[in-house]
């Protein structure tokens, strides 16, 4: 797949969560992510309004992660914070589902809290981190499943504190679910040029990383 590094900067979310991020660390983000014109950047929910005012003027996005990174708070938290989060401006949100509630066996509470958050931020698109690395193969279809049928954006593969990121088998699951009628975004230890092309050709549409410029560096001539 030949594809440019304007293209492939269009795809990147630009991350810093690390519970330690300082005002310096967010404002080398965001001054990144301006200067490679990448989607978004991908931050906790207490950097949003700081985020905005480093972006304003540019196209780059402020994907806030809500209920991150265990997706154990309750749904009305998750409603909350996804609120508040947009409030403040955040472009897009990407939250974690209740990981536990969907392996205890209910799916149509998950269901429910993904279509909650939806509603809370309608027009805002929200992608779904299902934490596939602690699914499995049953458990990763049917929240693909509920992830469409609640409305979201996007289902995303991890969180990237999870027992491991993004693989290629978890994408081409996701795709063969979804189709084309979500975006697909891939998180967690893609730091590579050729880690994120497997990605994008299994269905990605949307990477999380925080090797976005290394990644474009090493794109081939």
């Amino acid at each position: 797949m030949s594809v440019t590094a304007k293209h492939l900067a269009r795809m990147i979310d630009h991350t810093q969560l690390r519970a330690y991020a300082t005002e310096v660390d967010i404002k080398e983000l965001c001054a990144e992510a301006r200067a490679h014109s990448f989607a978004a950047v991908a931050v906790n929910p207490a950097w949003v309004s700081y985020c905005v005012k480093q972006l304003t003027g540019s196209e780059v996005g402020i994907a806030a992660c809500i209920g991150f990174p265990l997706g154990a708070t309750t749904a009305n938290m998750k409603v909350y914070e996804a609120r508040e989060a947009v409030r403040c401006g955040a472009t897009e949100v990407d939250m974690v589902i209740n990981v536990g509630a969907l392996k205890s066996g209910y799916p149509s509470f998950v269901e429910k809290e993904v279509a909650a958050v939806v509603q809370a931020v309608l027009g805002t698109p929200v992608k779904v981190i299902l934490e596939m690395s602690y699914l499995s193969l049953e458990e990763k279809e049917i929240a693909c499943k509920l992830t469409k049928h609640a409305g979201a954006a996007y289902v995303k593969t991890s969180t990237g504190f999870g027992d491991h990121g993004a693989t290629v088998e978890d994408v081409r699951l996701m795709k063969s679910i979804v189709g084309d009628s979500m975006g697909i975004k891939a998180a967690g230890g893609i730091r590579t040029y050729t880690d994120m092309m497997k990605m994008v050709e299994a269905g990605a549409t949307r990477i999380g990383t925080s090797a976005g410029i290394s990644i474009l560096q090493s794109i081939p001539n």
